[in-house]
Protein backbone atom coordinates (compact mmCIF):
# COMPACT_ATOMS: atom_id res chain seq x y z
CA UNK A 1 0.00 0.00 0.00
CA UNK A 2 1.19 3.35 -0.99
CA UNK A 3 2.00 5.71 1.91
CA UNK A 4 0.06 9.13 1.83
CA UNK A 5 2.50 11.77 0.38
CA UNK A 6 2.49 14.09 3.85
CA UNK A 7 4.06 10.61 5.52
CA UNK A 8 6.63 10.30 2.37
CA UNK A 9 7.85 14.02 3.33
CA UNK A 10 8.08 14.00 6.82
CA UNK A 11 10.80 10.45 6.22
CA UNK A 12 12.48 12.30 4.16
CA UNK A 13 13.28 15.44 6.23
CA UNK A 14 14.08 13.20 9.30
CA UNK A 15 16.48 11.15 7.03
CA UNK A 16 18.22 14.41 5.76
CA UNK A 17 18.28 15.83 9.46
CA UNK A 18 19.93 12.54 10.65
CA UNK A 19 22.11 12.32 7.97
CA UNK A 20 23.53 16.50 8.66
CA UNK A 21 24.29 15.54 12.41
CA UNK A 22 26.01 12.66 11.56
CA UNK A 23 28.45 14.40 9.17
CA UNK A 24 28.49 17.08 11.04
CA UNK A 25 31.71 17.16 13.95
CA UNK A 26 30.63 17.68 17.77
CA UNK A 27 31.91 21.06 18.44
CA UNK A 28 35.52 21.38 20.61
CA UNK A 29 35.51 21.92 24.05
CA UNK A 30 35.87 25.45 25.43
CA UNK A 31 39.97 25.27 26.09
CA UNK A 32 41.21 24.18 29.11
CA UNK A 33 45.09 23.98 28.98
CA UNK A 34 46.85 26.30 31.69
CA UNK A 35 47.54 29.27 31.41
CA UNK A 36 45.17 29.96 28.52
CA UNK A 37 43.38 33.58 28.72
CA UNK A 38 39.43 32.85 28.08
CA UNK A 39 38.57 36.47 28.10
CA UNK A 40 38.92 39.16 25.59
CA UNK A 41 40.96 42.56 27.50
CA UNK A 42 38.00 44.91 25.48
CA UNK A 43 35.08 42.89 27.43
CA UNK A 44 36.78 43.71 30.66
CA UNK A 45 38.34 47.47 30.03
CA UNK A 46 36.66 50.36 31.76
CA UNK A 47 35.61 52.98 29.79
CA UNK A 48 38.56 55.31 31.36
CA UNK A 49 40.68 52.83 30.81
CA UNK A 50 40.20 52.41 27.32
CA UNK A 51 40.06 56.27 26.80
CA UNK A 52 43.59 56.44 28.86
CA UNK A 53 44.94 53.11 26.48
CA UNK A 54 43.55 54.89 23.17
CA UNK A 55 45.34 58.23 24.20
CA UNK A 56 48.86 56.41 24.81
CA UNK A 57 50.46 58.16 22.00
CA UNK A 58 49.74 61.73 23.29
CA UNK A 59 50.93 60.30 26.28
CA UNK A 60 54.58 59.52 25.13
CA UNK A 61 54.86 62.74 23.42
CA UNK A 62 53.80 65.35 26.28
CA UNK A 63 55.46 62.87 28.76
CA UNK A 64 58.59 62.85 26.89
CA UNK A 65 58.87 66.79 25.98
CA UNK A 66 58.80 67.22 29.47
CA UNK A 67 61.28 64.74 30.53
CA UNK A 68 63.60 66.80 28.33
CA UNK A 69 62.97 70.13 29.22
CA UNK A 70 62.11 69.93 32.91
CA UNK A 71 64.37 69.06 36.23
CA UNK A 72 64.17 65.70 37.36
CA UNK A 73 65.67 62.87 39.07
CA UNK A 74 68.17 60.25 37.96
CA UNK A 75 70.08 59.33 34.67
CA UNK A 76 67.61 59.90 31.66
CA UNK A 77 69.95 59.35 29.05
CA UNK A 78 71.17 56.17 30.37
CA UNK A 79 67.47 54.38 29.74
CA UNK A 80 67.95 54.06 26.32
CA UNK A 81 65.06 51.99 24.59
CA UNK A 82 63.38 52.66 27.58
CA UNK A 83 62.08 55.63 26.68
CA UNK A 84 62.12 54.28 22.81
CA UNK A 85 58.07 54.59 21.43
CA UNK A 86 59.05 52.43 18.67
CA UNK A 87 61.45 49.94 20.32
CA UNK A 88 58.56 47.16 21.12
CA UNK A 89 59.87 43.99 19.17
CA UNK A 90 58.27 40.58 18.02
CA UNK A 91 57.72 37.70 20.24
CA UNK A 92 56.55 40.26 22.81
CA UNK A 93 55.40 37.11 25.59
CA UNK A 94 57.37 36.64 28.69
CA UNK A 95 58.25 33.89 30.29
CA UNK A 96 56.70 33.14 34.30
CA UNK A 97 59.46 33.75 36.39
CA UNK A 98 61.57 36.32 39.06
CA UNK A 99 62.15 39.65 37.57
CA UNK A 100 64.28 42.67 38.95
CA UNK A 101 61.75 45.36 38.05
CA UNK A 102 62.14 49.05 38.17
CA UNK A 103 59.66 52.46 37.49
CA UNK A 104 60.33 55.24 35.65
CA UNK A 105 58.22 58.44 35.61
CA UNK A 106 58.09 60.48 32.75
CA UNK A 107 56.40 64.13 32.66
CA UNK A 108 54.49 65.95 35.66
CA UNK A 109 50.73 66.47 36.00
CA UNK A 110 51.87 69.44 38.08
CA UNK A 111 53.16 70.95 34.84
CA UNK A 112 56.36 73.29 34.97
CA UNK A 113 56.12 73.07 38.88
CA UNK A 114 56.76 69.68 38.96
CA UNK A 115 60.00 66.68 38.19
CA UNK A 116 60.29 66.35 34.49
CA UNK A 117 61.21 62.24 35.26
CA UNK A 118 61.72 60.22 37.74
CA UNK A 119 64.18 56.61 37.61
CA UNK A 120 63.81 54.73 40.48
CA UNK A 121 65.71 51.45 41.57
CA UNK A 122 65.34 48.19 41.51
CA UNK A 123 62.38 46.44 43.21
CA UNK A 124 61.30 42.49 42.72
CA UNK A 125 58.93 41.63 40.46
CA UNK A 126 57.22 38.03 39.66
CA UNK A 127 55.13 36.81 36.11
CA UNK A 128 53.52 33.69 37.06
CA UNK A 129 51.20 31.16 35.12
CA UNK A 130 47.55 31.39 36.19
CA UNK A 131 44.24 29.59 35.14
CA UNK A 132 43.32 32.99 33.64
CA UNK A 133 46.90 33.69 32.04
CA UNK A 134 49.61 35.20 33.14
CA UNK A 135 49.79 37.41 35.78
CA UNK A 136 52.54 40.65 36.55
CA UNK A 137 52.80 41.76 40.48
CA UNK A 138 55.57 44.05 41.82
CA UNK A 139 56.40 42.48 45.37
CA UNK A 140 58.26 44.88 46.95
CA UNK A 141 58.00 48.92 47.09
CA UNK A 142 55.30 51.21 48.46
CA UNK A 143 53.55 50.97 44.93
CA UNK A 144 53.27 47.97 43.32
CA UNK A 145 50.71 47.24 40.64
CA UNK A 146 49.18 43.87 39.63
CA UNK A 147 47.58 42.49 36.33
CA UNK A 148 46.58 39.85 34.08
CA UNK A 149 48.28 40.00 30.51
CA UNK A 150 45.59 39.91 27.51
CA UNK A 151 47.66 39.28 24.29
CA UNK A 152 47.07 41.68 21.32
CA UNK A 153 49.42 40.61 18.71
CA UNK A 154 53.11 39.78 17.91
CA UNK A 155 54.14 42.91 19.45
CA UNK A 156 52.30 43.81 22.14
CA UNK A 157 50.02 42.56 25.12
CA UNK A 158 47.47 44.62 27.34
CA UNK A 159 47.64 44.71 31.34
CA UNK A 160 44.40 45.68 32.91
CA UNK A 161 45.29 45.52 37.09
CA UNK A 162 45.30 48.01 40.02
CA UNK A 163 47.71 49.66 42.53
CA UNK A 164 48.34 48.26 46.03
CA UNK A 165 49.63 51.19 48.07
CA UNK A 166 52.01 50.88 51.40
CA UNK A 167 51.44 47.65 53.33
CA UNK A 168 48.40 46.54 51.18
CA UNK A 169 47.77 43.00 50.14
CA UNK A 170 48.83 42.35 46.57
CA UNK A 171 45.93 44.33 44.44
CA UNK A 172 43.82 42.22 42.94
CA UNK A 173 40.17 44.27 42.04
CA UNK A 174 40.25 45.62 38.61
CA UNK A 175 37.18 47.55 38.50
CA UNK A 176 36.20 47.61 41.76
CA UNK A 177 38.80 50.36 43.07
CA UNK A 178 38.46 52.95 39.79
CA UNK A 179 41.01 54.80 41.49
CA UNK A 180 43.09 51.94 41.67
CA UNK A 181 42.45 50.94 37.97
CA UNK A 182 45.26 50.77 35.54
CA UNK A 183 45.92 50.10 31.81
CA UNK A 184 49.83 48.95 30.67
CA UNK A 185 51.34 47.79 27.83
CA UNK A 186 53.41 45.26 27.33
CA UNK A 187 56.59 45.46 25.00
CA UNK A 188 59.43 42.99 24.79
CA UNK A 189 62.49 45.81 24.01
CA UNK A 190 65.62 43.66 24.02
CA UNK A 191 66.65 39.95 24.15
CA UNK A 192 65.80 39.70 28.24
CA UNK A 193 64.23 42.79 28.42
CA UNK A 194 60.57 44.03 28.55
CA UNK A 195 58.78 46.79 29.63
CA UNK A 196 55.03 48.13 30.83
CA UNK A 197 53.78 51.26 29.49
CA UNK A 198 51.76 53.02 31.41
CA UNK A 199 49.49 56.15 30.25
CA UNK A 200 47.93 58.76 31.82
CA UNK A 201 48.41 56.97 35.70
CA UNK A 202 46.62 58.48 38.65
CA UNK A 203 49.08 60.75 40.03
CA UNK A 204 52.14 62.34 39.59
CA UNK A 205 53.54 62.02 36.14
CA UNK A 206 52.05 61.41 32.11
CA UNK A 207 53.39 58.44 31.31
CA UNK A 208 55.26 55.48 34.06
CA UNK A 209 57.43 52.79 32.33
CA UNK A 210 58.08 49.80 34.35
CA UNK A 211 61.32 48.06 33.18
CA UNK A 212 61.55 43.91 33.74
CA UNK A 213 64.83 41.90 33.36
CA UNK A 214 64.86 38.42 34.76
CA UNK A 215 66.22 37.72 38.14
CA UNK A 216 68.45 35.37 37.23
Amino acid sequence: MRRPVRSRILIVACAATLAACASTPPAPPPPTQPGQVLMDWRGVITANDRDRYQRVDAAWTLALEQARRLQGSGDLNSLGDLIDPDAGRANVTPPAGDYRCRTVKLGSQGGEQGLGYVVYGWFACRIEQTPRGLRFTKLTGSQRPAGLLFPENARHMVMLGSMALASEPAANSYGQRPERDLVAIVERIDDRRWRLVLPWPQNESNLDLIELVPAA
